[in-house]
């Protein structure tokens, strides 16, 4: 794990626990991280089709495959961690995971729904999809990544900003065996910009510190008192609770309570959960521009 912090008790036992167990059964099969995020995909691809069939049976095949998936998806990194088999491609492939898993689900869900919805559900699905469930585990991500670089250093956390990006993305070139990279790095300065532009503060007070040069230790640990109690509402953001709504949904079936779901409770969950940090923020920006 990267930090207890960062990871709820039903994540570490639910999903943790059966991931690492699978990374160690791959570990002695020899099998590769990206042979995991591969089958990881597909299963949770599959899903999607089984969601689509309107049938209590089915539907439960659809949940046992997602979460089969997820324990996979889990498995991956831990995986590449015993083995010290880190590919950007397979960075690449894990971050894509998610991403072709909901994407399934959703058209399964709204082509089970098109008959009595019409149109509607399409738009509906496609707003929670697109402009609220992508924001929201963006969002989520970011504030973990902030929370370990205040808490473990910069060393230890993923936090990147898009200037650093940038400027590793013009030192390569595409006419050359950089060129993958440069295009990964095409997208990922994209999805950068977007957590930056949902957090204003933090940038304000990022860029200080920066300009500082350093930061105490009585701050830091002040900063992850403020944000410790957020890592929840990052958790219910990204999959577990999200999943277990899906599962409900479906199961009762009304589908539709799930995108329903996404685009109210867990936006304004979000909101409020930027609005909290973005405060505490301004106050550790004003400390900092009061005492250079």
């Amino acid at each position: 794990m990267k930090s207890t912090d960062t990871e709820s008790r039903f994540e570490l036992y639910v999903t943790r626990t059966p991931g690492y167990l699978w990374a160690r059964l791959f570990q002695k099969l020899g099998v590769h991280p990206i042979a995991v995020t591969l089958m990881s995909i597909v299963i949770g691809a599959a899903s999607g089709y089984f969601f689509y069939l309107p049938t209590l049976k089915m539907n439960l095949i659809g949940i046992l495959l997602l979460i089969w998936a997820n324990w996979y998806d889990c498995a991956d990194g831990q995986l590449a961690r015993m083995t010290g088999k880190k590919t950007l491609i397979g960075r690449i492939l894990d971050g894509f995971a998610g991403d072709v898993w909901f994407f399934c689900i959703y058209l399964g869900l709204c082509l089970r729904l098109t008959p009595e919805w019409g149109i509607w559900i399409w738009l509906l699905a496609a707003w929670a999809g697109i402009h609220c469930h992508g924001r929201q585990c963006a969002i989520a991500d970011y504030y973990r990544n902030i929370h370990l670089w205040f808490f473990l250093g910069e060393e230890k956390s993923e936090l990147a900003t898009s200037r650093q990006e940038e400027k590793e993305y013009h030192s390569l070139k595409w006419k050359s065996s950089e060129w993958f990279h440069k295009l990964y790095l095409f997208f990922y300065i994209r999805y950068t910009k977007s957590q930056e532009a949902q957090t204003p503060r933090f940038q304000e007070l990022f860029h200080a510190i920066q300009e500082k040069g350093s930061i105490s230790e009585d701050m830091r640990q002040r900063f992850r008192a403020d944000s410790l109690p957020l890592m929840p509402i990052t958790n219910i953001l990204t999959f577990d609770t999200r999943a277990g709504v899906l599962f409900l949904s479906v199961l009762i079936g009304m589908p539709w309570i799930y995108f329903i779901f996404e685009a109210t409770a867990l936006e304004l969950l979000r909101y409020w959960m930027i609005h909290t940090h973005e405060t505490f923020c301004q106050k550790y920006l004003d400390e900092v521009i009061n005492n250079s």
